[in-house]
């Protein structure tokens, strides 16, 4: 095992799965190195933007045909992530699947059919970690999802180790998270000190360690509204726009461009073309209309069990605008930056600017709109299709932000607090801290914000030991006190570093070496061959004196354990250097990352493999007897450590003394006067010294 850990996690989503890597330091190399500062932080993790790759659609189009997930789907995925994690440290990686709201709306039998065979495929085609399927394969709950999310952003933001640099008052630290699919939405954030005392039995404990071992508590709440993606929504608008009329096939739609004609589905229609559903959709181009017509899919009508409640009747802790300051992930930025903030990635949210660009863009026909996407004026990501569901999506977003949640109107509504106050958008966000209520974002120091991330820094966190037996395990359940019985382990443990006094040009260089062997030994062939016959005859005697003397005749016992063990090696246990290879490794996009600053965050592995383990088996060494010409061997330290085991000598030693060059029944005289006159014999000798 080297000293790098990696990680694979597969985001089984609505629309498609996205394979993300990921990598940190060894816990017992990364405290090695780390400064008091840094012992104070959770695990560093990297990633890089070539390590992760989409595909569409998701794995829950193959609901009916389960085992064509593997070859149709996940091939490619896990293709991809090969190439990336190093060969050697494949065994060690775990590997995760983990599906969210496109899977939930599945079948159960068809639900379990795919996450069986998604398991089935992977241990058949690759040697990714995978000791328990159920842990490793799984649908995850959407509030699992926003609280990976909120570990996310934190994470990147600096909430959890730059507390101090983080005060938003009232002793609050932490960011809230906002995320939006397809076909779910998500809030996870710490309430303030009377809200969470409030409602404590709502909370989810979360607990995290630090590269040093201090344990880390975080009270969450976090919910998911299921149907409450812009997919799902918009599916839910159409139902309702159709039912309100039985009588005509065509149904004008505020939230289309005028002009734009589509099905029910959303597809374009040509005028030439017939549908077997004849209804249609007629883009009006009315976005203030839109947003009327969207309000009611917020469902805030329905009865609230538990007071206070936001959408659907549910129930969620009252915010604190002066001390939560969200980030929104997914469609929150796609639907405000794509578009409307083309150019400016790092733009605050504002609502009054926002929704005036919006209502320009939605009342634009769609022959003007289709002129702007072929000259590219809303940039290369934007096609017809995002064209045509943006005013959709840009008034749902709307609705959710501020009738939903509650957000205050950026721009319109004069917010609490020195902190908050602003009437204008104000470029760079970042600079302010992303203090105004809501901001959406992509990346945060060129790493995405996603869940994800936020599922790895929890697995690694788990594999720092706790300072004593008595500190609590890594993870998150109820809000209790001590283990609660939902608790969630994320399934790191920890694992000791073999750590090495190797010189680092043997540790970096370790592949070369058996080149370098074999080229050694062409050379000798090669000038053994050229001496001559006598010269060999010679050299032959030499190396009988050598090492066909009994025990003390020639030379002290340290000359012949070095010597000798590097021409014949010995009987002791067999280390073999590993070298990591990972591909993009040293342009990491973390912004506090300097993957080239010494031989610490290099790829190289300078231990061993002693104590390789796929799961979580205890390492064992297994002792191995090390033959001649085995590759990888260092047989100065083979012999010394066999000696100083005990193992013996080893068994060709017996078999050379038995019937080798000589006998030890044979007289020296003897030797002597037949050495000279019996070339044959010297050939003999020679036969059995290489055997």
């Amino acid at each position: 095992m080297g000293k790098w850990r990696y990680g694979v996690i597969l985001d089984a989503g609505s629309s498609g799965t996205r394979v993300h890597i990921y990598r940190w330091l060894n816990s017992d190399k990364a405290r090695s190195k780390a400064s008091e500062e840094e012992l104070q932080s959770l695990p560093e993790i990297e990633t890089d933007k070539k390590w992760t790759k989409k595909i569409h659609p998701g794995i829950s189009t193959f609901g009916e045909t389960p085992h064509n997930v593997g070859p149709d789907h996940l091939d490619e995925l896990l293709s991809h992530a090969l190439k990336y994690v190093p060969l050697e440290e494949v065994p060690n990686t775990p590997l995760f699947l983990l599906a969210t709201a496109g899977m939930r709306i599945l079948p159960p039998g068809q639900r379990k059919a795919v996450l069986q065979e998604v398991c089935d495929f992977a241990k058949k085609t690759t040697k990714f970690q995978l000791p328990d399927c159920n842990l490793h394969v799984q649908v995850i709950p959407g509030e699992t999802e926003g609280l990976y999310g909120w570990i996310a952003a934190n994470y990147l933001l600096g909430g959890f180790d730059s507390p101090k640099d983080h005060d938003h008052g009232k002793g609050h630290h932490t960011y809230g998270f906002l995320d939006m699919g397809g076909a779910s939405a998500q809030i996870a954030f710490a309430p303030n000190a009377t809200e969470a005392k409030k409602h404590a039995d709502d909370l989810t404990l979360l607990r995290l360690r630090t590269v040093g071992g201090t344990a880390l508590e975080y009270r969450v709440f976090v919910t998911t509204w299921l149907g409450f993606g812009v997919n799902q929504a918009r599916q839910r608008y159409v139902t309702a726009l159709l039912e309100s009329s039985t009588t005509t096939k065509e149904f004008p739609d505020p939230c289309l461009p005028s002009g734009l004609r589509v099905t029910k589905d959303g597809k374009p229609i040509d005028s030439d073309e017939k549908q077997e559903d004849d209804r249609e959709l007629v883009g009006t181009g009315k976005f203030s209309e839109c947003l009327h017509q969207t309000y009611p899919l917020l469902e805030k009508e329905k009865e609230c069990l538990d007071e206070p409640c936001l959408l659907n009747g549910q129930h969620v802790p009252a915010i604190d605008f002066d001390v939560n300051h969200f980030v929104g992930v997914s469609e929150y930025w796609h639907t405000t930056h794509e578009i409307f903030e083309m150019g400016h990635k790092d733009k605050a949210y504002d609502f009054k600017t926002y929704q005036e660009r919006v209502e320009e863009f939605c009342s634009r026909s769609w022959k003007d709109i289709e002129k702007g996407i072929s000259k590219k004026k809303w940039g290369k990501k934007v096609d017809e299709t995002t064209a045509l569901e943006v005013c959709f999506k840009a008034s749902w977003l709307i609705n959710v932000l501020h009738d939903g949640i509650g957000v205050p109107r950026v721009g319109l509504e004069e917010l609490q607090g020195d902190q908050n106050t602003t009437k204008a958008v104000i470029d760079g966000a970042k600079e302010k801290g992303f203090l105004n209520p809501f901001q959406a974002v992509n990346k945060i120091n060129d790493v995405e914000v996603s869940w994800t991330l936020g599922k790895m820094v929890l697995y690694a966190a788990s594999e720092v030991p706790p300072p004593s037996e008595n500190d609590l395990a890594v993870g998150f359940g109820s809000n209790e006190d001590g283990i609660p019985e939902n608790f969630q382990y994320p399934g790191g443990a920890y694992l000791p570093y073999p750590d090495t006094d190797d010189d680092h040009l043997l540790a970096d260089n370790s592949r070369r070496i058996p080149g370098l062997i074999i080229f050694v030994l062409i050379i000798f062939v090669i000038i053994f061959t050229a001496c001559g016959r006598e010269r060999r005859q010679s050299a032959g005697k030499k190396l009988g004196q050598l090492f066909g003397r009994g025990s003390g005749r020639h030379g002290s016992s340290r000359r012949r354990r070095g010597l000798a063990g590097k021409l014949f090696g010995s009987s002791a246990p067999s280390y073999e250097r590993v070298l990591e290879s990972g591909e993009g490794a040293d342009d990491f996009e973390l912004g506090s990352v300097d993957s080239n600053s010494d031989h610490e965050q290099s790829d190289s592995s300078d231990g061993s493999r002693l104590g390789r383990t796929s799961g979580w088996a205890t390492p064992q060494i297994k002792a191995t007897q090390a033959t001649p010409g085995t590759p990888g061997v260092d047989s100065d330290n083979i012999v010394s450590q066999g000696g100083n085991l005990g193992l013996g000598p080893p068994a060709y030693a017996n078999a050379i003394d038995r019937g080798g060059l000589m006998s030890r029944t044979e007289s020296r005289e003897r030797l002597a006067r037949s050495r000279p006159s019996s070339p044959g014999r010297l050939r003999s000798g020679r036969t059995n010294l290489r055997e």
